[in-house]
């Protein structure tokens, strides 16, 4: 087995994970354990979320504690503890817990106390509550998704998890919205984070983000080559993007477009 995974590394560092179907990123076979491999289920959120810490998927404390408080089991009803992508109803899956521990990594410097976070493609609503808790009472994290009651789902979770206070507070909000759009309202973020492939980076988001802001956006045409990619805008408002690694997500679309497709 172990001579089995060392070929994979070698050979390629960024591969489809064939449970989640969303993605095998390269910081899932690129660590010192060999052992390891993906799986970092667990019983309980708890042992998840250490599970993660353990294999290296996590790699700061700052971001292991804050998913130790979202219990995921107040945001998918089946397999909650699983590393794996669950459907939640409206065509859509939460994604897999090692892809939102990663998304929050490459996020946590622009989440600090204070800051402004967007998230796109809301769904359940877990991810919006991590960034909230991470910008802390004096900042803000907007969760946008396009359909209703996807919205209203993910804030009855919210309600579930005992963090209905971040809501009242105006420290979380939810929106219905085409979150290729964004919501330039609560702009500019100092992060983004968009959980749908967009055919190209759209610029609307872009647009929104701060001077020294961050996106992580997966950009590619559905079925063809698709990339996670790192948008940062700088101090002096220059724009750069970084292929991180390969992905495979489900197209930004529409509502309506979602629905017909992916019945």
């Amino acid at each position: 087995m172990k001579s089995i995974f060392s070929s994979i590394t070698k050979s390629a560092c960024s591969l489809i994970c064939q449970e989640c179907s969303i993605v095998f990123c390269k910081h899932l076979f690129c660590t010192s354990s060999s052992t390891m491999a993906w799986r970092s289920h667990g019983e309980d959120n708890t042992s998840l979320v250490q599970n993660l810490f353990t294999n290296n998927i996590i790699k700061s404390e700052e971001v292991r504690d804050v998913m130790v408080q979202v219990d995921r089991g107040n945001y998918v009803k089946h397999n909650a503890y699983m590393d794996a992508p669950q459907r939640i109803g409206y065509n859509i899956t939460i994604s897999a817990p090692h892809m939102h521990g990663h998304a929050l990594e490459l996020l946590k410097d622009h989440l600090k106390p204070g800051m402004k976070a967007l998230d796109v493609g809301s769904g359940s609503g877990y991810l919006t509550v991590c960034m909230a808790l991470m910008v802390g009472g004096g900042g803000k994290a907007v969760g946008i998704d396009h359909i209703p009651e996807l919205v209203e789902m993910g804030r009855e979770n919210i309600r579930k998890d005992g963090k209905q206070g971040l809501i009242e507070s105006g420290q979380l909000s939810l929106v219905v919205g085409d979150g290729r759009k964004g919501w330039a309202e609560g702009g500019p973020y100092h992060a983004i984070h968009v959980g749908a492939a967009a055919p190209t980076l759209p610029q609307e988001l872009v647009d929104q983000l701060a001077p020294g802001g961050r996106m992580v956006i997966p950009v590619g045409e559905e079925g063809g080559d698709q990339s996670l990619d790192q948008v940062e805008r700088g101090l002096d408002g220059k724009v750069t993007k970084t292929r991180l690694f390969g992905v495979r997500y489900v197209p930004l679309t529409d509502a309506d477009k979602q629905l017909r497709i992916y019945s």
